[in-house]
């Protein structure tokens, strides 16, 4: 790629970064949006309860386990081509699951949306990366792309209530080619497509015992929200999933051509942001999963309801991460802004554990989800722009795919040890007081404090971790940060 073409792109950036966002966007609101219209769903086609995860939890096996290849592949063969097949793919997914005359292909063609976005997201902030190299504007727009990945799930949650009050759930899936197609279409418009010169082999051992590990991780922590921790096949699966990723390590070090270079995560500032992105998605869970079961079934919330009810944090969110990562970031660094966040995050969720049967939004849930909304913008954007910063280009979509990955797995993660800690605790609390009406509210209330507590650890715990890892100081960009375009 020319000089000229290169500098075409760079004075496209704002543009870009308008169908990165909307890209993002649609990719955050898949995780949250279905889950609204699931009780429709389940009515229409006729799938049990126990059948009912496989809905979520084919997306996030699909996306979890083969992002690192996705974003190997965009390195490969070229980010523009990676992003355009993912927007289309996902958009052809999206419209077969709506059209599903049945629950296994509801279930077939959420696995697709997970593999098709595992190709998109990496490649989206890939681009992101790569195209914005000026220190103040890259983080201006990681300020407005991490708001979008850390607000997206409650914008999902208020449009899968829009959309199942006033259509139907088939509505929450062909929604995605109101984004996906446009932006397919800008994609092809404004993008060059950027692939090293020479193309490396792809790893193919180290391929296929990531995907597998990773496979394993997310299904065998799926499998113990449901099955519990002593099942066999949550144990075989945790256990595979663990010696698969050690032998993929192993495999790492040696390899000449490896799938995710160990130089891109063994970095003190890269690896203390993944850290945060994983602990982040663990911590999330806490607010959207038991916020959303506290609005609905307690306070008696509509769908569209407590999708407007999480729009403050949302709003804050998307307030803090402009301004920090514009303004502060490039002068202090991650090291005071991360762990801070985590910090607020956590005193958020020790005040929600004060919620009970009789307490109002106002009072008791709406300060903290501000709260909530603040810490997570000083974590989200910095962590991507830090974790994706530095970077040689070749290898700007495996470090991408890493944020995703890690986000994914720490959601994954949080949501099978919460959903346990919440049901044993509601399980003891219901053996000690007896059945009736109001005393099952009360142990469904305790269970969801029981999770903040948790959830409050977590995000501790996190904002420890971050804070031994990062370095102080603003981080410098390398040269090798700028693009190198080829045809």
């Amino acid at each position: 790629m020319t000089r000229q073409a290169a500098t075409v792109q760079h004075n496209r950036r704002w543009r870009i970064l308008a169908m990165l966002g909307v890209a993002q966007l649609m990719v955050v609101l898949d995780a949250t949006i279905v889950n609204i219209a699931l009780p429709s769903a389940q009515r229409s086609l006729g799938f049990t309860e126990d059948q009912r995860q496989w809905v979520v939890t084919a997306y996030a096996l699909a996306f979890g386990s083969l992002l690192l290849l996705g974003g190997r592949m965009g390195d490969l063969f070229g980010r523009k081509r990676a992003l355009i097949i993912g927007l289309t793919g996902f958009a052809g997914a999206s419209a077969l699951a709506g059209f599903a005359p049945s629950f296994g292909v509801l279930v077939a063609a959420r696995a697709l949306q997970g593999a098709f976005g595992a190709l998109l997201a990496p490649s989206a902030l890939s681009i992101l990366t790569t195209t914005f190299t000026d220190p103040v504007e890259r983080g201006r727009a990681f300020g407005i792309y991490g708001a979008i990945a850390g607000g997206g799930g409650a914008l999902g949650l208020l449009l899968g209530g829009i959309l199942t009050e006033y259509l139907d759930w088939r509505s929450t899936l062909f929604v995605n080619l109101v984004f996906a197609i446009p932006a397919a279409a800008a994609a092809a418009v404004l993008l060059v497509n950027e692939r090293p010169a020479t193309r490396p082999r792809l790893d193919i051992p180290g391929t296929v015992t990531a995907v597998g590990g990773l496979f394993s991780l997310v299904y065998g922590l799926a499998n113990a929200e449901t099955g519990g921790w002593s099942s066999p096949v949550t144990i075989f699966a945790l256990a595979a999933g663990a010696v698969l990723l050690v032998a993929f390590v192993a495999i790492q070090r040696r390899s000449k051509h490896p799938l995710l270079p160990l130089r891109i995560v063994l970095d003190r500032d890269r690896g203390g942001s993944l850290v945060a992105m994983g602990v982040t998605g663990a911590g999330m869970f806490g607010v959207f999963l038991f916020l959303t079961y506290y609005l609905q079934r307690t306070l008696g919330f509509s769908p569209l309801s407590t999708g407007v009810a999480f729009l403050p944090m949302m709003a804050a969110i998307m307030l803090t991460a402009t301004i920090v990562n514009a303004r502060v970031l490039p002068r202090t660094g991650p090291r005071p802004l991360i762990p801070t966040g985590m910090v607020l995050a956590s005193a958020a969720m020790v005040l929600l554990t004060q919620i009970g049967t009789d307490t109002s939004y106002a009072s008791h849930v709406l300060p903290e989800l501000i709260i909530m909304g603040a810490g997570m913008g000083l974590v989200f954007a910095p962590a991507m722009a830090t974790a994706t910063g530095g970077v040689e280009p070749q290898d700007a979509g495996v470090a991408s795919a890493m944020v995703s990955t890690a986000q994914q797995v720490g959601g994954s993660i949080g949501t099978a040890l919460l959903s346990t800690f919440a049901a044993s605790a509601a399980t003891a609390y219901l053996a000690g007081h007896g059945l009736s009406r109001a005393t099952a509210q009360a142990a469904a209330v305790h269970g969801y404090t029981t999770a903040f507590w948790w959830s409050a650890g977590i995000f501790m715990a996190g904002a420890v971790a971050s804070s031994v890892l990062l370095r102080p100081g603003a981080q410098e960009l390398s040269p090798s940060a700028q693009p190198a375009l080829a045809h």
